[in-house]
């Protein structure tokens, strides 16, 4: 990999708090800005967290989100002794558990995160809820849908959280701000997004269990899941159908189990949607994908830059604006990212607020569901 590459561990992390924008470059309409808010909210709650799992770097984001909402990460467990090393160097005074089990029984911890390998997070969460507890998992949520389905059955009896962090949606001012103005009527009523989801593949950094489509659900399960997320929420579909899609193996025939491509139709109760995710992106980008959201609306669109801006611009986090009057650069800096402090709330009192569970299930459901209709597409030659 080059140098001028982008951790994305780092970048992950760094996401969360840096400044994801520059200054607005064109003067925004007025309904763009009215009811903005430029600052965090402050923290006036708090509650015990543990991690269970740290098989996936998103973790870090995980605990970052929940400890900027108000969360005291008090312990974590990790079966891996090289993952539980990396995890102390990021966190030296967080306590290693002796095991699952010291705390899934620990009465003074309220909230589990885990980001375990993709097969192994539904039955974590299945014992967690059981446990009295609530959980907040990396996507993908689960690896199938009779996963899918003893979740939900779970969640339904336990009446405990089982939230999925979405985080191209969650942790992505940018993305952040496009859903307020989305609310707001800035571009009319969404009929369509297109979702990418391009990644650099870095072989030799990664784990066995990456290479095994049953461990890590499948490209359209796993990366696309993000996709199908931001698909519901900003068109506000309940319902929706795959119309076609499709999975391949296009590149790497030495890695059977793998998945480097995959795209999807679909069509919900109110808008269209077109996704594709790959492990394509070449070395020489400055990050480890160059993820874009585009919003349709009768009367504009919104393009978000998730990870860069090609043309430029620093960090991640662009936001661009189309609409009858021109087009605007939407500085996105200050932008808050509710979702920490929301969830943490919602497991104090007992409500709905960081995402809809339903919703988070759907999400999954749809991916679970494009990645078990999907035509093989594998090269041939």
């Amino acid at each position: 990999m080059k140098n001028n590459s982008v951790d994305r561990r780092e970048f992950i992390k760094a996401s969360s708090n840096a400044a994801a924008g520059i200054m607005v470059t064109a003067a925004l309409p007025v309904r763009a800005t009215s009811g903005r808010i430029t600052s965090d909210s402050p923290v006036k709650r708090s509650l015990k967290l543990s991690v269970i799992g740290v098989n996936h770097d998103h973790i870090y984001a995980q605990v970052e989100a929940a400890r900027r909402g108000g969360g005291e990460l008090v312990s974590f467990f990790a079966k891996e002794p090289e993952l539980a090393a990396t995890f102390s160097k990021h966190y030296p005074d967080v306590k290693l558990a002796g095991s699952e089990k010291e705390i899934l029984e620990d009465p003074s911890i309220k909230l589990i995160l885990s980001a375990s390998i993709p097969s192994e997070r539904a039955p974590l969460g299945i014992e967690v809820m059981r446990h009295g507890k609530d959980f907040m998992v990396d996507k993908p949520g689960m690896t199938s849908l009779e996963q899918l389905a003893e979740v939900r059955s779970t969640q339904k009896s336990t009446q405990r959280i089982y939230s999925i962090m979405y985080s191209e949606r969650l942790e992505n001012r940018a993305t952040v701000r496009a859903a307020e103005l989305v609310k707001a009527g800035a571009i009319g009523r969404v009929l369509q997004t297109i979702g990418t989801g391009p990644h650099r593949i870095s072989l030799t950094e990664r784990p066995p269990w990456f290479f095994e489509r049953e461990r890590y659900g499948g490209v359209l399960c796993d990366i696309g899941s993000h996709q199908f997320d931001q698909f519901l929420y900003f068109t506000n579909s309940t319902k929706a159908e795959i119309v076609a899609s499709q999975i391949g193996n296009l590149n790497h025939p030495q890695y059977p189990g793998l998945e480097d491509f995959g795209d999807v139709m679909l069509r919900g109760d109110h808008g269209t949607g077109y996704i594709r995710v790959d492990w394509f992106t070449p070395d020489g980008l400055a990050t480890w994908g160059d993820g874009r959201l585009f919003v349709l609306g009768t009367d504009g669109y919104f393009e978000i830059r998730k990870n860069i801006d090609i043309a430029g611009r620093n960090l991640g986090g662009h936001l661009f604006q189309v609409d009858q009057k021109g087009t605007h650069y939407i500085d996105c800096q200050d932008v808050p990212l509710p979702y920490g402090e929301q969830l943490i709330n919602d497991v104090l009192d007992r409500t709905d607020t960081a995402m809809n569970q339903e919703h988070c299930f759907y999400a999954m459901e749809l991916a679970l569901k494009a990645e078990q209709q999907a035509q093989r597409i594998d090269r041939r030659t």
